[in-house]
């Protein structure tokens, strides 16, 4: 076979156009984000975050380079390998890496950091894929549900030890994948009734108004319920169950330090902290809001300038898209995701292996999560959990792990036909 036939033929043009698009945005975000007009100094300045992220963008091209002359197969036979390299560097991190705001969650290197845990969602990801691929695995049975909870949960527990709540939250995006192959709907309509019920009671300070509100709930389900002492029991230890919910979450929030307190409060109450997390959401706000429908201009974002933000680079870097560009350069980006996404999707849906649909569809729900929680996170309708927008923050594992991510997928896609396996 021809050199052009092996690395380049049936590549998908259109996912990897967009990837460069929205790498190149967010490099020019960056800049934007750490312009001084006192002391301008260029885009390509290597002493600044937009020359570094510029290094970090040349070596994730040599990346991509890479994957797609490797071959194809070489992701799915080293799957479980790569994923046992991860959690034994996840496990070491604790110990050996070093810590940031209170955090050992970084190897570094240089003027360099490497974070592993960003790593090890796409080592997750292949072996989640290696588990399932067999036409056997039902994840309708509960043992097979258990393997699969296990490949996740177990970089959670690690990454929770560092700690760095933000990055193990990251991992449930992969139900989304275990939604398409056939998780129970009944699992997610229990998390959501959980979700529900602890916005609830956070947001309710009045116990008693609680309490009636769930006692109300169990009465209309006994009204509304055959009347068969079965469904009595049943009813009656939900309820039961939601009051021991609502109890234990008051006190388990009571008991956490003081700024993870306030990261949750802050979302019902700017106020709660104004000088911490309060802070932060408020500048980020102030700075989406101020620029209008078509932005203040680049490089003309006062609140970017002035270092209102903190962070402005990595987790809200979009607060300097919304000043700079306005509503509207906020839903061209935002557009451009949804349009990624989508076409992520139909890779997905058109591959003709398990493995490779399984692995398309944690891509997916990993791109998607970030997206949503970041910018949810930068205009205050979700906690600030330290979630960077993928390949726009700053940061050389961030785009790294996303680019590694992504890459694979459409090495994968581009050779589908060829693929050798078992089609669903």
């Amino acid at each position: 076979m021809r050199q052009k036939d092996t690395y380049f033929h049936k590549i998908d043009w259109v996912a990897i156009g967009l990837y460069f698009a929205l790498v190149f945005v967010g490099w020019i975000n960056i800049y934007a984000a750490v312009y001084d007009e006192q002391n301008a100094t260029s885009i390509f300045d290597y002493s600044i975050n937009s020359g570094k992220q510029l290094i970090w963008i040349g070596t994730a091209v040599l990346l991509i380079t890479l994957i797609m002359v490797a071959d194809y197969r070489l992701f799915q036979n080293l799957s479980l390998i790569l994923y046992i390299i991860f959690v034994i560097i996840l496990f070491l991190t604790p110990f050996i890496g070093k810590e940031i705001n209170g955090q050992r969650a970084w190897f570094e290197l240089g003027i360099f950091r490497l974070q592993p845990a960003e790593f090890t969602k796409f080592a997750t990801a292949l072996a989640l894929a290696k588990l399932m691929e067999n036409p056997t695995f039902d994840l309708a049975k509960f043992g097979h549900q258990l393997k699969a909870l296990g490949i996740i949960g177990l970089p959670v527990a690690l990454i929770m030890l560092q700690p760095d709540t933000g990055t193990a939250m990251v991992y449930s995006s992969f139900f989304i994948m275990l939604y398409r192959e056939g998780m129970p709907q009944k699992y997610y309509l229990f998390a959501l009734s959980l979700i529900g019920l602890s916005i609830l009671t956070l947001l309710i300070t009045n116990n008693w108004y609680l309490y009636g509100g769930l006692g109300a709930i169990v009465l209309l389900l006994i009204l509304a319920s055959k009347k068969t002492w079965k469904n009595f029991a049943g009813i009656f230890l939900l309820g039961i169950l939601m009051f021991a919910y609502t109890y234990s979450l008051d006190y388990v929030v009571e008991k956490l330090p003081s700024h993870q307190q306030n990261r949750i409060m802050v979302l019902f109450d700017p106020d709660v902290d104004p000088l911490g997390v309060g802070w932060n959401v408020t500048q980020s706000k102030i700075a989406i809001g101020s620029g209008g429908l078509f932005g203040k201009g680049y490089l003309e974002g006062t609140q970017t300038k002035f270092d209102f933000v903190p962070e402005q680079h990595t987790d809200f870097i979009f607060c300097t898209l919304g000043e700079e560009f306005g509503w509207i350069g906020s839903l061209i980006m935002i557009s451009l995701f949804v349009i990624f996404l989508l076409r992520l999707v139909f890779l997905a849906e058109r591959q003709k292996t398990r493995f490779s649909r399984i692995y398309g569809y944690c891509v997916i729900g990993l791109l998607f999560f970030h997206f949503s929680i970041n910018i949810a996170m930068t205009i205050g309708l979700f906690p600030v959990v330290g979630i960077p927008l993928p390949f726009f923050s700053y940061g050389g594992s961030s785009l790294w792990s996303f680019t590694i991510l992504l890459f694979i997928f459409i090495k994968l896609d581009s050779h589908r036909i060829q693929i050798l396996g078992r089609s669903y």
